[in-house]
């Protein structure tokens, strides 16, 4: 199918060059004809090319009638500009027919919602890592777009009208540019290709300074150069399910519970982070304790991220809380939305002060 599409696309093109070059060559023959047979004069001769090829009718310009010669010139001028008009017109309802006129709109209207994102992800590779990627990041509403050159991507993509993508290669600049990369708060690259990738990170990098890159990495020598060439984290996915299915032996609930966890799509319960950076002032300087989490929420909160990025499980309720500090919170939506917002409440904070 993609083929057969681009086949029909390359004819297109190719028809719609052809019959504007006739068009233009007929213009160009008549005008100059009529200034060599009837000795008019240029604009004379464009004139009169124009209301012959587009068959006007207008009477014939010039001090007298034309004579035979002229005739018959004008006769032939009308037959090729009637067959190249025909050339065109069938060149452009193969173009509508075909589905390029449509193929082009979707163009327009992708690149134009891309423009106008901001903090998006962009996902690199649209095999089965970045499929699931856009799963994960759909079901949360996170803003995305896809980079891919294959055509056999690019045409599944092309099925659902609701995914954003860029037809390119990630290393370049051109195609990150036109996926926002400038916007964006994180990219996520999804090739198997280990030295594709550490320079897909070197070109990001230098466009993006402050965005989460995370690869992907099929060898274990290749991290320490995608960390090195800039990638926030790095990701093995051989290691991590092989890890995951030795767990499943001697630890099979554990392992189902945290997918449960992580992964349900029912999202009755969540692990999420939530960061302390618009912690009221009220709760600034005061312990966990202080929060009353349990009784306030409903949530737990079983693990902190400081901001020497070292990580506390079950962190202690004397625990100092700072703006600097992440919590990671384990709740449903609900739960979770009441915790966040006690946090930030001053009012209720500085009620629960007194």
């Amino acid at each position: 199918m993609p083929e057969k599409f681009h086949q029909f696309q390359r004819e297109s093109n190719k028809a719609l060059r052809i019959g504007t070059f006739l068009v233009l060559s007929i213009i160009v023959i008549g005008t100059f004809g009529y200034m060599i047979i009837e000795h008019l004069s240029l604009i004379d001769g464009l004139y009169m090319t124009v209301i012959t090829i587009s068959t006007v009718g207008y009477k014939e310009v010039g001090e007298q009638p034309f004579g035979t010669v002229g005739k018959v010139f004008t006769i032939f001028l009308i037959l090729i500009s009637l067959g190249s008009l025909a050339y065109i017109g069938s060149a452009i309802i193969r173009f509508i027919m075909n589905g390029e006129l449509k193929h082009y709109l979707k163009l327009y209207k992708v690149d134009k919602k891309i423009q106008h994102l901001k903090d998006h992800v962009i996902i690199v590779g649209y095999g089965r890592n970045g499929e699931q990627a856009a799963m994960e990041l759909s079901e949360n509403n996170v803003d995305f777009v896809i980079i891919d050159n294959r055509e056999s991507v690019i045409a599944r993509i092309d099925e659902n009208p609701a995914l954003l993508y860029v037809k390119g290669e990630a290393m370049q600049e051109e195609t990150l540019e036109k996926a926002g990369i400038h916007n964006a708060k994180a990219i996520i690259i999804t090739s198997p290709d280990d030295a594709d990738n550490v320079y897909t990170v070197l070109t990001i990098r230098n466009l993006n300074k402050d965005a989460i890159i995370i690869s992907r990495a099929s060898e274990l020598r290749s991290v320490k150069k995608l960390k090195l060439a800039g990638a926030n984290n790095v990701i093995m996915p051989e290691i991590i399910g092989g890890q995951q299915m030795a767990k499943l032996v001697h630890q099979p609930d554990v392992v189902e519970f945290l997918d449960y966890v992580l992964l349900q799509k029912s999202k009755d319960v969540q692990l999420v982070e939530l960061s302390c950076e618009d912690l009221s002032p009220a709760f600034e300087g005061k312990s966990i304790a202080a929060l009353n989490v349990r009784e306030k929420s409903g949530a737990n909160i079983i693990g902190i991220k400081s901001a020497s990025m070292k990580y506390f499980f079950n962190p202690d309720p004397s625990t100092i809380l700072t703006k600097d500090h992440k919590l990671f919170v384990l709740g449903n939506p609900v739960q979770i939305n009441n915790l966040k917002e006690w946090m930030e409440s001053e009012t209720v904070a500085t009620r629960n002060k007194s």
